[in-house]
């Protein structure tokens, strides 16, 4: 500005005149605001970006949304059908109970018609109903008392104490009661105090919470070999996903990862969300990952990766949500791309479509994304052009699920297994130590893993604690190889 107006005037500024020197003040005076102004306008638009952000256009969980949030989000249209049961589907009724768990039986028949009031004594018989009703005996708690005798030596004066049969734990905990603490503290998410309260309510067992301490401590070291089992069977799945959240150690940052596949899930607490973290937690490089665009997952081959389309749908939908009009538009032509070949990948899962097809459409799109994308790296445009550059050079990464078996296009399973964990999160606020992240991570993995087969989690809880005083191996928690 200063060359334009003494261009202007056509005279260089005086040093000497007092009216220069004002306005030559004045001058920079302006330039100086100019670029404070300028530099509050970029911060009031990256605020006002982040007053848009929500749980559908960025990776905010829905649980962060506002209230004005929720009212805005679209409402579902009605579907015209009426509440409940549909004509024609499948119905889910409640199985009876066999035999072998029917505790008693008790036997009625009709003496009169509920009509005519005729006896039937003499009627057919036709085959009975059977009505069953669950109900929970009286919980008295078994107690076990140990009577060890003590005998004085005679020569040394020395007390010997009869030892504890084998099998016998140390503190007042058997193996049941034990797996049914873990069970409350560690999966349903019970403090050790509503824990404690709960034992005592309902099965009438007083216990500190330093004994349901001791006894998570016991059990992390009970579960180290089967959360390792897990551990290694997702390692070797030829699909398998991976995800990963904030988790707190005594105030400390931590990483919470979830690496899981068809079998087994594995949870494991490192100290940083780095390269070397990842490459502990997933081992050899094998089968195909579904994950989302961290450049920590660098090192494993892009062509066997696939990157999640619920993240990158949600970067769309922040783009078109955008108030400037030529990042809307870019939003709005990716999404409706993205919504093209989703809903045929659907349409395969319910066998209207082959999987041909699905790969037809997607090598036609494939073009378009491209090109879309390239024009997006052209606007220049802060959180823009680099995120596109970034899918761009995740491009081998991005349709793998349609020419793979197997490969969903989103990393949907590793948040679902993840969600328990962040309400554990959430209500706790972490662990206080490293033996915390240890119980944590391996019981959950333990249940994770057991629910997905189908097992009792209680019983097998169990059979480890009796293996463990038995000194024996802890039960297996996969089933043999597929």
């Amino acid at each position: 500005m200063h060359r334009w107006i003494w261009s202007v005037i056509d005279a260089p500024p005086n040093p000497d005149c007092p009216g220069c020197q004002t306005l030559l003040r004045r001058l920079e005076h302006v330039e100086q605001q100019e670029r404070r102004i300028e530099k509050l306008e970029a911060r009031i638009a990256q605020l006002e970006e982040l007053l848009r952000r929500n749980s559908s256009n960025s990776s905010r969980p829905p649980s962060s949304d506002s209230p004005n949030q929720r009212a805005g989000r679209p409402p579902r249209p009605p579907s015209g059908r009426k509440p409940g049961g549909q004509p024609g589907h499948e119905a889910h009724m409640r199985a009876p109970l066999p035999a072998s768990q029917i505790t008693r039986r008790e036997s009625s028949d009709p003496k009169r018609c509920r009509r005519c009031a005729a006896s039937l004594a003499s009627a057919r018989a036709l085959d009975p109903l059977r009505h069953q009703v669950v109900e929970i005996p009286k919980i008295v708690p078994d107690v076990t008392e140990y009577v060890l005798g003590r005998r004085r030596c005679s020569h040394c004066d020395e007390v010997t104490t009869a030892p504890l049969p084998e099998g016998v734990p140390h503190g007042m905990c058997g193996p049941r009661l034990s797996a049914m603490i873990v069970l409350l503290t560690g999966v349903y998410r019970l403090s050790r105090r509503n824990a404690v309260a709960f034992l005592q309510d309902v099965l009438g067992v007083k216990l500190s919470l330093g004994s349901v301490s001791n006894v998570e401590c016991k059990m992390t070291e009970i579960l180290s070999g089967p959360h390792e089992e897990a551990l290694a069977r997702v390692q070797r799945a030829q699909v398998k996903h991976l995800d990963a959240t904030s988790w707190a150690q005594n105030g400390e940052a931590r990483s919470l990862w979830t690496f899981a596949s068809r079998q087994a899930t594995a949870f494991v607490i490192t100290t940083r969300a780095t390269r070397d973290a990842v490459e502990s937690v997933v081992g050899k490089v094998r089968g195909t990952l579904v994950s989302d665009r961290g450049s920590q997952f660098g090192f494993w081959a892009m062509e066997r990766r696939q990157i999640c389309w619920a993240h990158l749908i949600r970067r769309f939908t922040a783009f078109a949500e955008s108030p400037k009009p030529r990042v809307r538009s870019l939003g709005n032509a990716l999404l409706l791309l993205s919504r093209l070949h989703l809903r045929e990948w659907h349409r395969v899962q319910k066998g209207k479509a082959r999987r041909e097809e699905l790969q037809n459409l997607v090598a036609n799109l494939e073009l378009l994304f491209l090109h879309h994308l390239e024009r997006g790296v052209a606007l220049r445009l802060p959180a823009v052009s680099g995120a596109c550059a970034n899918v761009i050079a995740h491009r081998e990464a991005l349709f793998t699920y349609a020419f793979e078996k197997g490969v969903p296009p989103t990393n949907n399973h590793a948040e679902r297994e993840l969600r328990t964990f962040v309400l554990w999160r959430k209500q706790t606020a972490g662990t206080r130590c490293e033996r915390g992240n240890r119980f944590a991570e391996r019981i959950m993995t333990v249940v994770h893993t057991l629910r997905k087969q189908g097992r009792h989690v209680l019983s097998y809880l169990d059979q480890a604690c009796i293996a463990a005083l038995r000194g024996q191996q802890t039960p297996a928690i996969m089933l043999a190889d597929p």
